[in-house]
């Protein structure tokens, strides 16, 4: 029994959350958002070194694929590891065969002096690090790395930073990727954004979103709940909606499962068929997904109404550009024990590092 179907795209991705997973708790505990950050993924993204990057990439990467996610938008940040970390990620993703849009997250939380800042006044001076982000972006834009042009997230970038990313963005006529309103944090990024945002911009989250803004809105609807912002009410935006991961692998069934179960505990007279459209969406961004051929082992896997309700479904084989990367549910260009190894032996680089 088995059915197929075309790639999947996860449209908002931290490939260098693959190391995080078993990583022992923080000292102190997390109250709120702002605080998960800081105790958390601001430690771990000023960690980060190119092995690091790699690794996690391919850990990542490879999971996708054995999931049947054949294109990944990825959004990164490694402040003490900028200059070529987007090529680091493209070439770990070129090596597993999945296809990568990626970018590097730019912010001003880190000031020239390296002390963090939690929040930053739009009227500050663009600092060394999101300069060099921005660099970052450009470089691998301009070799021809698919990518956009990636912000943090407004209350960490000055207005400077922000028209500077914008700019960036149009010259290389590409989207800027960034977290908007995620928490009550970022609650003026609508309206420090208004101005700036375009229609292939990726407004990712937009839970506090205050106001209709251009571009694509990505609901990442198991990071909103883990995080506990709140519920981003996509199915009420006049955006176009498009389904992300923030991170928590790259499995696009599961995902839209936990989306439509969120749909319905909102709206009891929504069906499946909205959230797998909005899965559908993604492949404005990824075209050559419709070419490619995912096997899952389930009669119906083309079909919500059946994939919404079946757990345990698997990808046993894919097939991009006529070659098959996936056979039997492993993959064909990389050694899946050696990728688990290796990524294993970096996380434990990376919890030592935050250790000290």
């Amino acid at each position: 029994m088995s059915a197929q179907t075309r790639g999947l795209v996860c449209a908002h991705h931290h490939l260098y959350s693959s190391l995080v997973r078993g990583m022992p708790a923080p000292k102190q505990k997390s109250r709120s958002f702002i605080e998960i950050l800081n105790n958390i993924w601001w430690r771990v993204d000023a960690a980060l070194d190119n092995e690091m990057i790699y690794w996690s990439a391919m850990l990542g990467a490879t999971e996708a694929l054995m999931s049947g996610t054949t294109c990944i938008i990825d959004h990164h940040e490694s402040p003490n590891c900028i200059e070529g970390s987007l090529s680091t990620i493209a070439d770990a993703c070129k090596s597993v065969g999945v296809r990568v849009n990626t970018c590097y997250g730019v912010s001003d939380r880190w000031d020239d002096s390296q002390q963090l800042h939690s929040k930053v006044s739009p009227l500050a001076k663009m600092t060394k690090a999101a300069s060099r982000g921005l660099v970052e972006c450009e470089r691998f834009l301009s070799s021809g790395g698919l990518g956009m042009v990636g912000v943090h997230a407004a209350f960490t970038c000055s207005d400077e930073t922000l028209n500077a990313a914008a700019g960036l963005a149009k010259k290389y006529s590409v989207g800027v990727h960034v977290h908007v309103a995620e928490g009550l944090d970022d609650i003026q990024a609508g309206a420090r954004l208004e101005s700036l945002a375009q229609d292939n911009w990726l407004l990712v989250h937009a839970v506090h979103l205050d106001r209709p803004l251009r571009g694509r809105v990505v609901h990442n609807a198991r990071s909103n709940m883990n995080n506990a912002v709140g519920y981003a009410k996509p199915s009420e935006k006049p955006n176009k909606i498009l389904l992300g991961t923030d991170g928590i692998g790259a499995d696009m069934i599961e995902e839209a499962r936990v989306a439509y179960a969120r749909l319905r505990e909102f709206d009891v007279q929504a069906d499946p068929t909205i959230v797998w459209q909005w899965l559908d969406n993604s492949l404005e961004l990824f075209p050559d997904a419709k070419n490619d051929v995912v096997t899952f082992n389930y009669d119906f896997a083309d079909s919500p109404w059946h994939t919404a309700f079946t757990t345990n479904m698997t990808a046993t084989e894919v097939e991009i550009a006529g070659e098959k990367i996936l056979v039997d549910g492993l993959p064909t260009r990389v050694d899946l024990i050696e990728v688990r190894a290796k990524a294993h032996e970096q996380a434990l680089r990376l919890y030592e590092r935050l250790n000290n």
